[in-house]
Order: C-alpha cells, then sequence, then structure tokens
C-alpha cells in the first residue's frame, strides 16, 4: 500500500514569554496600580461588616478588578489576538474598559464608600463601644477615588494614542 502522509498538526504558535515593552510602558504600570488598588478597595470592604449599597460597591469593584485583570494578562503575554472580536480592536477595548467600566463604576463604587464613611464618622469618638466601620469605609472610599483617578489616566493615554491613528497599546 503507498504510504499516506500524516495529515498536518495545528500551526505552531509562537513561545509564550512576557511582552517587556508592556509592562515598561505607561499602560502597563497604570494597570499595575489599579490592580493594587483595586485589590485594596475590595478587600477593604470585603473583610469588614457591609450593608445595603456596599454590595454593589463590592460587586462593582470586584467586576472591573476581574476585567482589569484580564485585560493586563492578555496584554503582558501578548495574546489579545485570541480574543474573538476584541483582539482586532485592542486598543479601543482598553479605551471602553478603562473610561465606561473603570471610571464609571469606580467613581458610583467611592461615592458609596464615602457616603458610607460620612454616615459611620460619629464612631471614631473616644468611649464609642460598638465596631466602628469609619475607617474602613474611608480606606476603600480613598482606594476607590485613587484607582478612579488611575482609570481615567490610562482612560486618556488610549485616547491620545487612538487620536494619533496609533493601533496598538504601546
Amino acid at each position: 500500500p503507498p504510504a499516506v502522509p500524516p495529515p498536518p498538526g495545528p500551526p505552531a504558535r509562537g513561545s509564550l514569554g512576557l511582552h517587556r515593552a508592556y509592562l515598561r510602558s505607561p499602560l502597563g504600570l497604570l494597570r499595575l496600580g489599579q490592580l493594587a488598588l483595586g485589590a485594596a478597595f475590595w478587600v477593604t470592604v470585603a473583610a469588614n461588616k457591609y450593608e445595603g449599597a456596599a454590595h454593589f460597591a463590592l460587586f462593582a469593584a470586584v467586576l472591573v478588578w476581574l476585567l482589569t485583570l484580564a485585560l493586563f494578562g492578555l496584554s503582558l503575554l501578548g495574546r489579545w489576538a485570541l480574543v474573538p472580536w476584541l483582539g482586532t480592536r485592542w486598543l479601543l477595548t482598553n479605551l471602553v474598559h478603562d473610561l465606561a467600566l473603570g471610571v464609571g463604576l469606580y467613581a458610583a463604587a467611592t461615592g458609596i464608600m464615602g457616603h458610607k464613611a460620612g454616615r459611620r464618622s460619629y464612631c471614631n469618638l473616644p468611649g464609642y463601644s460598638q465596631q466602628c466601620l469609619y475607617g474602613a469605609y474611608l480606606s476603600a472610599s480613598i482606594c476607590g477615588g485613587i484607582a478612579t483617578c488611575l482609570y481615567l489616566f490610562s482612560g486618556l493615554y488610549c485616547l491620545s494614542r487612538r487620536c494619533r491613528d496609533q493601533r496598538d497599546i504601546i
């Protein structure tokens, strides 16, 4: 019988490595700050007793943090082309994520936690015997406010690259 060649295998992908230029870029550094402050926000809220609108603040912070982690991971590995439809529009995807989700949801979460801190400001008085959540809510509000600014900066960075007709994130 004639020898039949084996079927071709899947196309070989490049080796998996870190995209070091992204890590040193302004967007990469901003993403690291967003991840650190976002984790500080939601860990601070989740580690303390919370109720009411703080549930939304925690949901918003965790959602944006997870999406930021996914964007950071795909960008760091240089694998955004693997994401259907969004991979070809990676700069626009980052821009929408930062301005719509990052700024919008973190600003709302920061406002909620700031309002809750203001309502609990009486409990930091000497002699108050109940558990005081003022410090936790204030800390979360500060982390959220700084994270909102970082998302605004990264969104403006992506917008400036887009306005200059650049298609890549670095």
